[in-house]
């Protein structure tokens, strides 16, 4: 198996980390301006990009430590059986985010593409967080000229 991997420093609190990956109006500030469902386990957020995109299912939630989604269905389907997980680790004025999107195949083209679109959006997260400004779709930055 597969795993897509990242850490990013965030000079914030943790509960705005947290807030941000927990809430539609946090995950809208950073991922894509289409998101609805956040909620406790069980709720399934539904994000879209220009109408497509990912459903997950919130698997786990640890306040202001861990969050954890399972892929729900709809697009893309190569993310059938993955999950997405962020640890929190405070540190002195700032808060380290571990980030995975773990239970790929294989290493493909498609898997090395959304690692870097991960990296971007986590830029976004640290972004928001630090100037009150992220960068969700469809305002990112794009990887390649097929975007």
């Amino acid at each position: 198996m597969a795993e897509i991997n990242h850490r990013v420093g965030i000079a914030g609190s943790v509960q705005a980390v947290y807030a941000a990956l927990t809430t539609d109006a946090g995950l809208c500030g950073w991922w894509t301006h289409d998101t609805r469902g956040a909620g406790a386990p069980g709720s399934i957020i539904h994000f879209r990009f220009n109408g497509g995109g990912p459903d997950f299912e919130v698997v786990e939630l640890q306040p202001g430590r861990r969050v954890r989604w399972r892929y729900a269905g709809n697009e893309p389907e190569a993310w059938e059986g993955t999950e997405v997980l962020f640890e929190l680790e405070p540190a002195g004025d700032q808060v380290f985010v571990r980030f995975s999107h773990s239970g790929w195949p294989a290493a493909t083209d498609f898997l090395a593409h959304c690692s870097t679109k991960w990296a971007v959006f986590l830029l976004s997260l640290k972004n928001m967080i630090e100037t009150g400004e992220g960068r969700p779709f469809p305002d990112d930055i794009h990887i390649d000229h097929g975007e």
